[in-house]
C-alpha cells in the first residue's frame, strides 16, 4: 500500500493524515529517526508506553506505506530491525516543526532532548550542542 486505494479528499493534509494521523505513528517515526531505535523492544521501551499489538500494527503499516523497511539481522530465532526509507526521512522537517510547535504551545513539554541522544539525532533535529 504505497498510497491509499481511494483518496478521500484532494487535500494534501487529508492525504498525509491518512498515512500518519493517529496518536502513535509519528512517535514511532520520531524514535526511528531521532532516537536511533531500530528493534521492536527499543520502540516498546519509549516512555509513551505503546502496546505491543499497536506497535506491531504501526510498524507493518509504515512498511506498507514505504516509510520504513524491515531487515532481518538474525535467522534463528528470526529477528528484524527497522530503518527509515528516503520517503520516511522526508518526515524529518515535519517532526522538527512539531517539536518547535510543541515547545511553544504545549505546557509541560521538554525544552531540550533527553540525555543520551546521539550527535546524529541532534543534527537531524536541528539542534547544535557543544
Amino acid at each position: 500500500m504505497k498510497s491509499p486505494a481511494a483518496v478521500r479528499s484532494k487535500c494534501p493534509i487529508a492525504g498525509a493524515l491518512d498515512f500518519l494521523g493517529d496518536r502513535w505513528t509519528m512517535l514511532v517515526m520520531r524514535d526511528l529517526l531521532f532516537y536511533d531505535k531500530k528493534r521492536f523492544a527499543d520502540f516498546l521501551a519509549s516512555p509513551e508506553g505503546i502496546a505491543s499489538n499497536i506497535l506491531a500494527d504501526r510498524l507493518e503499516r509504515l512498511e506498507q506505506c514505504g516509510l520504513i523497511e524491515r531487515r532481518r539481522y538474525l535467522e534463528r530465532p528470526p529477528r528484524v530491525e527497522y530503518r527509515a526509507t528516503k520517503r520516511g526521512e522526508d518526515l524529518i522537517p515535519v517532526l522538527r516543526e512539531l517539536i518547535a510547535w510543541g515547545r511553544t504551545h504545549v505546557s509541560g513539554t521538554a525544552k531540550s532532548p533527553p540525555a543520551g541522544v546521539s550527535k546524529r539525532a541532534l543534527k537531524a533535529m536541528g539542534i547544535k550542542r557543544s
